[in-house]
């Protein structure tokens, strides 16, 4: 079975392929990378939910085939929620994710609030007209240095309740399991494989 990823972000990529093969096994994920002339969504919804809706039934209705899409950010209390769904573009070139981390580093200069959560909204959307859309959270707080090296965007600044590593520092398995994207899509892995005969006639 072959499900499209709506991403070309590779690192995306990679951390959603090691959570569905353990949810589903038997599914084959493709980017859209695979698929020329398949252009990117512009997200014009004004929700992590909308936008990821939007990307996955574009895609599915490209492909013809089953679709994920998820938007996920950074929500900082102290900015009101910002840079939420505008986080990819947050300094104003999208995907530049160190322009994106030191402009929320700059505006949290001398803030002692500094709780923020990492939220991401999965949706799944196939040809028949199938969709579904989940949310999930990951608590935490923004340190005033990066430190690690590993996964991408702001993770080098963000420190999950009751760890003591920022998610850039953190082992790709132990991110996957307690991340925000990780949550949801796990979620939604298992409501693939439960629904199948909701969405595969």
């Amino acid at each position: 079975m072959q499900i499209v990823l709506a991403t070309r972000n590779k690192g995306k990529i990679k951390e959603l392929e090691r959570i569905f093969a353990e949810e589903l096994p038997d599914v084959h994920l493709l980017g859209t990378d695979s698929f020329p002339g398949l252009a990117d969504v512009q997200e014009t919804e004004d929700s992590f939910e909308g936008n990821a809706l939007l990307k996955a039934k574009a895609v599915s209705d490209f492909t013809h085939l089953p679709a994920i899409a998820d938007d996920s950010g950074l929500a900082v209390d102290h900015l009101a929620g910002a840079p939420g769904i505008y986080s990819a573009r947050y300094s104003g070139i999208h995907g530049d994710d160190e322009a994106n981390l030191q402009k929320v580093l700059r505006e949290m200069e001398g803030v002692s609030n500094r709780r923020a959560q990492f939220v991401c909204a999965a949706a799944f959307a196939a040809p028949n007209g199938y969709t579904h859309v989940l949310r999930a959270q990951m608590e935490g707080a923004l340190i005033t240095e990066p430190r690690g090296e590993n996964g991408f965007g702001y993770d080098p600044i963000f420190l999950p309740s009751g760890y003591l590593q920022t998610t850039g520092e953190m082992a790709p398995e132990l991110k996957d399991l307690i991340s925000h994207r990780g949550k949801a899509m796990r979620a939604l892995a298992h409501l693939i494989s439960q629904e199948q005969e909701k969405w595969r006639n």
